[in-house]
């Protein structure tokens, strides 16, 4: 069996005709070639020696390539258009080395990956996307990275649905990759109705409609179609009929823009953690990113539909309850009038609902955690400069209530920390709300005294 010299020595053997292309076309001198012969046989005998890291391999494969950066500075400078040897295989060989003997150090997989990422080597990348989830079946975050590489990059909407599937084989019971997948079949919904857009057939869907409106005459008299030498060619004509098949309405109604698969995905999810509350609102939350989709309203309702029969005093699924109706309303919609009074209907059924419970502690807390959710909301609707002066009286009182219940609860709050406070606390005093700052810092002084974030507060509101 060879020593470790010798395995460094064949190693460092094997770069010779590249050092000397390197000396040949003056991209290095002598020195500098010497000092590279120097470096490298350092690494490659600690490499090969016993005790070697995996920390050794990144510097080794961080150095080569600074050293390949470098090269291709002063071949562009110098005007030489291509050299015979470049250290993107020299730099793959050394990964592929470092991956193989430490294969369960997922650092060094990610550094492989990006850097083959980086040389656009989509073959090399496929392959070691595969190597790497062959001996990490139970990282998520590994399946993650492969399915947002194969949407991002390779726009294959199908194979990441595949990378997020095979995954939640291995990781049922990963939240991550649950709310990830569910992210990705979101994702393909807005990429969907894009595609729609650019084709221009939500305007042809519209102009069939205006035309139809068009030929309303009169009761009397029968608008006649307008026929063409085209529509003569039964050629032409058949072809039109081939692609018009299915109609445009059918096709906007159809599950997957719908919002059937997301809801799918989000039943499959509860199933494996039944009465989970605060993953359900986490879910909740992840759709609600996508609050421009006209399918996103029906998906949020059949999420709050199964929180609240689940889980109908847990604090997450009231304050998803309460928050709903105005996810997606724009400031200067006509539906903000109405939507913002099923908030206020849904806020005080849940506070006569918690008034309810025979337990006093848990009512505070619940309380207090409902309005910790609704105030940042309420919040971005009241930093909108074209919001209605009526509306925004409504909603500057809705915030004073919501603020004096999740003040009354601070003291009973155990869940509450002084990071959540103190970052509430900030955003009401950056967008001048100071009565209610100077009230706030009243009540959490009086639980946390020493807070630096509070004291600073003070000093800044005084």
């Amino acid at each position: 069996m060879a020593g470790a010299s010798d395995k460094a020595r064949f190693y460092l053997e094997q770069s010779v005709p590249e050092l000397q292309e390197l000396l040949r076309k003056k991209l290095f001198s002598k020195d500098e070639v010497n000092s590279i012969v120097k470096k490298r046989s350092g690494f490659e005998h600690k490499l090969n020696a016993r005790g070697s890291t995996a920390s050794d391999y990144a510097r080794y494969a961080e150095y080569e390539m600074n050293l390949d950066t470098l090269r291709r500075t002063r071949a562009r400078r110098l005007g030489i258009k291509a050299t015979n040897y470049t250290g993107q295989r020299r730099i793959f060989f050394i990964l592929d080395r470092a991956t193989r003997k430490f294969y369960g150090d997922t650092a060094l997989w990610l550094q492989y990956l990006t850097f083959a990422r980086k040389q656009k080597s989509n073959k090399k990348v496929a392959q070691i996307i595969t190597n790497m989830l062959r001996l990490h079946p139970t990282s998520p975050e590994l399946w993650i990275y492969a399915a947002n590489y194969s949407l991002d990059e390779r726009g294959d909407t199908t194979e990441a649905r595949g990378y997020m599937q095979r995954g939640l084989r291995f990781c049922r019971r990963s939240k991550h990759l649950w709310s990830a997948y569910l992210r990705l079949e979101m994702i393909q919904i807005v990429k969907i109705l894009a595609r729609r857009q650019i084709l221009g057939l939500d305007q042809i869907s519209a102009k069939n409609d205006d035309s139809l409106v068009d030929g309303e005459i009169g009761g009397d008299i029968v608008a006649l179609p307008h026929i063409t030498m085209e529509d003569m060619d039964s050629e032409h004509h058949t072809a039109i009929s081939a692609h018009q098949t299915i109609p445009n309405d059918e096709i906007s109604s159809t599950p997957a823009l719908t919002g059937a698969i997301p809801i799918a995905v989000f039943a499959a999810a509860m199933e494996e953690f039944p009465n989970d509350a605060i993953f359900g609102a986490q879910l909740f939350d992840s759709v609600a990113e996508f609050q421009s989709l006209q399918s996103a309203k029906k998906i949020l309702q059949h999420i709050v539909e199964v929180l609240m029969t689940t889980a109908p005093t847990s604090a997450e699924s009231l304050r998803c309850f309460i928050h709903e109706p105005v996810v997606g309303v724009d400031v200067s919609s006509t539906e903000l009038p109405g939507a913002l009074i099923k908030v206020l209907d849904r806020l005080d059924l849940t506070m006569r609902k918690l008034d309810s419970l025979k337990e006093p502690l848990a009512q505070t807390q619940t309380r207090g955690n409902i309005c910790r959710h609704i105030i940042p909301w309420i919040l971005r609707y009241l930093e909108a400069p074209e919001l209605d002066s009526d509306i925004r009286a409504v909603l500057s009182t809705l915030l004073q209530t919501t603020w004096d219940h999740y003040l009354s609860s601070i003291q009973m709050n155990a869940e509450l920390c002084s990071d959540d406070m103190a970052a509430l606390l900030n955003t009401l005093h950056v967008r001048g709300f100071n009565r209610l700052v100077h009230l706030g810092l009243t009540s959490a002084l009086q639980k946390w005294p020493e807070e630096p974030r509070l004291l600073s507060l003070v000093a800044a509101n005084s």
